[in-house]
């Protein structure tokens, strides 16, 4: 159902780190007019884990109504506590979302049928299709092929997977193994770089953060690999594995997504949520070298 390049928008923030509807406008329509095939709302790169529920439902309604039905809005509706990524969740169907993302439970390291139980619970509670965010870099546990499958055939509604792993072997395993059983189920990779091997295994694109930046270098990726245009496809990717960069300019990599962003020349702040920093003129020099180098600024 989620294929192609989706991404998980940033969230802006004005001077004192409140919700900027004005340019969250700004930034959803240059994706869309980009080309974006669907956008995620409230994922990592979102912030969900430091906005209250008061403004995550406030945003929700905001996005849903500001999108209006032009690509499918996936809602980020993970937390710590079930009953509240429920609550969310039905909150997202009753605004109208396309589908909603969780994450798997994370703080403690749970087993398998734990996690199992906890996508059930959720799936029992809504009509939405799910999409299974996989980063073991946050949760500490890694999702493998056969869990997701048995939550795929157990539960019609759970319909994708985000794999954000940095082993491409995770994700070719699990396109290996759920696509003969589930064909329909579509298997996503969460790191930029990715995209390409992705596709030739057989998967059905990316989510990920570097298309807030360079949307337009994405779709060129999809449009030459869909015409075997090797050099269209070889010059995306360069530019795209360059860029990866970018992720190591601040800690969270939030900051560094927004920052680039705004060098871009689209008229945000990069402020995140506290307690993340702001980023510093030399961090911004560095964001402005690298967007430079690949000749976008």
């Amino acid at each position: 159902m989620f294929k192609g390049i989706l991404t998980p928008v940033i969230t802006v923030l004005d001077e004192h780190g409140k919700i900027d509807f004005q340019g969250n406008k700004i930034v959803i329509d240059r994706l869309i007019d980009n080309g974006m095939n669907g956008l995620l709302f409230l994922g990592s790169i979102g912030e969900f884990f430091a906005l209250t529920m008061e403004e995550k439902k406030e945003f929700i309604q905001f996005v849903i109504k500001t999108v209006d039905k032009r690509v499918a809005v996936l809602i980020g509706t993970g937390g710590t506590v079930q009953e509240e990524v429920i609550e969310l969740t039905q909150f997202a169907e009753k605004e109208g979302a396309d589908g909603v993302t969780v994450i798997s439970p994370y703080y403690f390291k749970h087993d398998d049928e734990t996690i199992y139980r906890y996508f059930a619970n959720v799936a029992r509670n809504t009509s939405l299709p799910i999409m299974i965010y996989n980063f073991p870099e946050r949760t500490a546990v890694n999702l493998e092929p056969e869990l997701v499958l048995r939550l795929a055939k157990d539960f019609s509604n759970i319909v994708a997977i985000k794999d954000t792993v940095d082993n491409i072997s995770h994700t070719r395993k699990l396109i290996q193994f759920i696509k003969p059983e589930c064909p329909n189920f579509s298997i996503l990779s969460g790191f930029d770089e990715y995209l390409l091997p992705n596709l030739l295994a057989g998967g059905d694109g990316v989510l990920c953060g570097l298309t807030n930046i360079i949307p337009e270098i994405f779709v060129d990726l999809m449009k030459g690999y869909a015409a075997k245009d090797f050099e269209k496809v070889a010059a995306a990717q360069g530019k795209i594995s360059f860029l990866m960069k970018l992720y190591d300019v601040s800690q969270p990599f939030i900051a560094g997504i927004k920052g680039a962003v705004a060098v871009r020349g689209i008229p945000i702040l990069p402020i995140v949520k506290e307690p993340g920093n702001k980023l510093t003129k030399e961090q911004m020099d560095v964001i402005r070298d690298h967007l430079a180098k690949i000749g976008i600024v």
